[in-house]
């Protein structure tokens, strides 16, 4: 048995010729492909069987309920399972929205096969558990003023305040920390973040900034630690 075997992918796509398309190349690539064709069906499946799948590839036009709202559900009880989106809205609002609701990478349809099956190996290596940043303590937690950031269970915690986090913000947030102090530019951020040719623009690093800012900052539209470098990217400062 290959490693491949044991990794189960829900598909979720209402066409059928695409469906069938992704089934028989996801069998040959030697994984567990589970079609699914609404949003109702995908949902139930994934509450009863979510400690089995390794990864979904959704479609956002569905019946019953548009990817966008199955996305931000899987993300409310999973923050770090892969996600890619698949789909022929190709308008920039589009992508930016299937980011917010916690997607991981967005492919636009047509596709090309071979790109899809680099992606979801990509996506499968990287650990569901991921490692805790070079300056977190021991206890894989962070203190940035009177914010607690938790990079074990993705949260960040301001009194009674708690928000949890998507796979890319968490990932975005990490990347700031570790590397702080330094000027980081928009292209630097979308090549060490985002995998290389995802569908991502520099509007969209700056609208994951923007909730990061709303977690970490007293003051969002003052930002104290996540600041802006004007016409470059953004610096990190943990204490002002």
């Amino acid at each position: 048995m290959t490693l491949n075997e044991k990794k189960r992918i829900l598909i979720v796509e209402d066409e059928e010729a695409i469906a069938n398309g992704l089934r028989f190349n996801m069998e040959a690539e030697g994984y567990d492909p589970v079609v699914l064709g609404d949003g109702p069906a995908t949902l139930n499946y994934f509450e009863e069987n979510s400690h089995d799948v390794d990864l979904v590839i959704l479609d956002l036009m569905l019946p019953g309920m548009s990817g966008y709202e199955i996305c931000r559900a899987i993300r409310e009880r999973d923050q770090v399972i892969p996600i890619i989106v698949l789909s022929a809205r190709t308008l920039s609002e589009d992508k930016s929205h299937a980011f917010d609701c916690g997607t991981d990478q967005y492919i636009t349809k047509p596709f090309n096969l071979p790109e899809l099956l680099s992606r979801v190996r990509n996506l499968l290596k990287r650990p569901r558990a991921q490692p805790a940043p070079k300056h977190a303590t021991e206890m894989e937690e962070f203190q940035i003023a009177d914010v607690q950031i938790n990079f074990k269970t993705y949260e960040v915690i301001r009194g009674e305040e708690k928000h949890s986090l998507t796979t890319m913000e968490m990932q975005l947030l990490r990347y700031f920390i570790e590397n702080q102090g330094d000027v980081l530019s928009r292209t630097k951020i979308l090549k060490d973040v985002w995998e290389q040719g995802a569908e991502v623009t520099s509007r969209t690093i700056d609208n994951f900034v923007l909730r990061l800012r709303k977690y970490i900052e007293e003051d969002p539209s003052n930002p104290r630690h996540l600041l802006s470098v004007r016409g470059t990217g953004y610096r990190f400062v943990q204490d002002t």
